[in-house]
């Protein structure tokens, strides 16, 4: 079974001597640090021009990545916050001997909540889908032979919960240990605690994806093993249970998808005001003033009214079934998602089944998504080839110098295959919709 002492670890990477939160500043905490660290780095700032739901979209209300990073932070401190009162009244050691408070738990929980989509390219989920496709069925697919099954497994699948564990950690340009985060709050932020294969091995929540690209595995055990993260799978195989604090990440995100999502639905004119606002009365039925509600009379007001409610109902039950379900979350054998314990998981249910019809299907999403998957397909093409010719000193040209150009100097170090492809997806993943879309451009000739 995890251990709350271990979980809560302040160790950060290239500090081999043990912090003590009894010994932390109170005015500047480790996990307070970490949450800044995320705030002021230059791939959070990137997502402000990043798809949440409507790529490119110009609709100053509808959320971007960065908005809706901020929003899942804040419920995810709301969350910890909570969860962490009820495990300190329960193991009351960890903050007479050890130090630690419910804040501690927030802001673990605030910043890993803040970076969970730290590492998704752009266009949202479709861009995911499109770096993985290139190498499945398009040209990327030559690269096969010269990859092991795990590191081409990394390519077809590519993950942005992965990415964001690499951009959060990764040493590079000097930059010891990249953000250099709490082992806490990394434990917290990766979802999947395994490698791309086997691929959905079983039907635990820690399975659905995966977290960890094969050039991060040495890092992510040693993340692991400090934090007492339990092993799981076959013994060959890098796969370990979740970090405890991890469903709280989870639940944050689902929770203000499920909500917002359907709110930016709304105010987009995709889904008819009156009929949704049902919906979200049927979630809040039990806490909503009903007096208050009626009095107020603009539909943006009844609709912020509600979301208000929905979030703070769906907060209290997700704390209320970690808390339930503590001692099963630390032996690793719940292997659901928060809410899908919920009893409002019919109503949830009944809100994403509507996202989906009028708002993650509809025409201007699926047209821009379209768009996207070009976009990225001519980008990697161009990249991959360049490279390619460079490190196989074969027929470089000029006109492929000036595709380098655009790659930091560390890419001309040499390199495996593997690891010149995953900076190509690193540095394609890490521009925004806008950028790609200019780079785009210009590789077609278009000034």
């Amino acid at each position: 079974m995890m251990q709350w002492e271990e979980l809560l670890s302040l160790r950060k990477q290239g500090v081999t001597n043990k912090r003590l939160r009894i010994e932390e500043n109170e005015t500047r905490l480790g996990f307070e640090v970490d949450y800044d660290r995320v705030i002021f780095s230059s791939a959070f700032r990137s997502l402000q021009d990043k798809t949440q739901v409507i790529p490119l979209s110009k609709t100053s209300f509808v959320h971007t990545r960065l908005t809706h990073s901020l929003e899942v932070s804040v419920v995810g401190r709301s969350l910890g916050r909570t969860v962490g009162k009820a495990i300190l009244d329960k193991h009351p050691a960890l903050h007479k001997v050890h130090g630690y408070t419910f804040n501690d738990f927030g802001a673990i929980v605030a910043a890993a909540a803040l970076a969970h989509d730290i590492g998704n390219p752009p266009f949202g989920h479709s861009g995911e889908k499109a770096i993985g496709d290139y190498f499945l069925h398009g040209n990327g697919k030559r690269f096969k032979n010269d990859l092991t099954d795990k590191e081409y497994q990394d390519l077809i699948t590519f993950e942005g919960n992965a990415n964001g564990f690499k951009i959060l950690t990764e040493t590079k340009n000097g930059v010891e240990g990249g953000l250099r985060l709490t082992y806490a709050t990394l434990g917290a932020f990766t979802k999947y605690p395994k490698e791309s294969l086997p691929k959905k091995p079983t039907n635990h929540i820690a399975d659905k994806k995966y977290g960890v690209f094969q050039s991060d595995t040495t890092f992510f055990t040693e993340v692991a093993d400090e934090l007492g993260l339990t092993k799981r799978g076959a013994k060959e195989d890098l796969s370990f249970n979740r970090h405890p604090l991890t469903f709280l990440v989870e639940a944050a995100d689902d929770i203000c998808y499920t909500i917002i999502d359907f709110e930016d639905g709304i105010n987009l004119g995709l889904i008819e005001e009156e009929f949704a606002l049902e919906y979200l009365i049927a979630l809040v039925k039990n806490t909503i003033d009903t007096k208050k509600y009626q009095g107020l009379k603009n539909v943006s007001d009844r609709l912020a009214y509600l979301r208000s409610l929905a979030i703070g109902v769906l907060i209290q039950e997700a704390a209320q079934i970690f808390i339930d379900n503590e001692a099963s979350i630390l032996e690793g054998t719940f292997t659901q998602s928060l809410l899908d314990k919920s009893s409002y998981k019919a109503q949830i249910d009944d809100i994403i089944k509507i996202s989906v019809e009028k708002v993650y299907q509809s025409a201007e999403v699926i047209e821009k998504e379209i768009a996207g998957y070009k976009i990225l397909e001519t980008l990697l093409d161009t990249f991959t080839v360049s490279l390619e010719k460079y490190h196989d000193n074969n027929g470089l040209r000029h006109y492929d110098s000036l595709v380098l150009a655009q790659f930091d100097s560390s890419i001309k170090e040499p390199q495996t295959v593997y690891q010149y492809l995953m900076a190509c997806c690193a540095y394609v993943s890490g521009l925004t919709d806008g950028n790609a879309l200019q780079i785009f451009q210009k590789i077609k000739g278009n000034l």
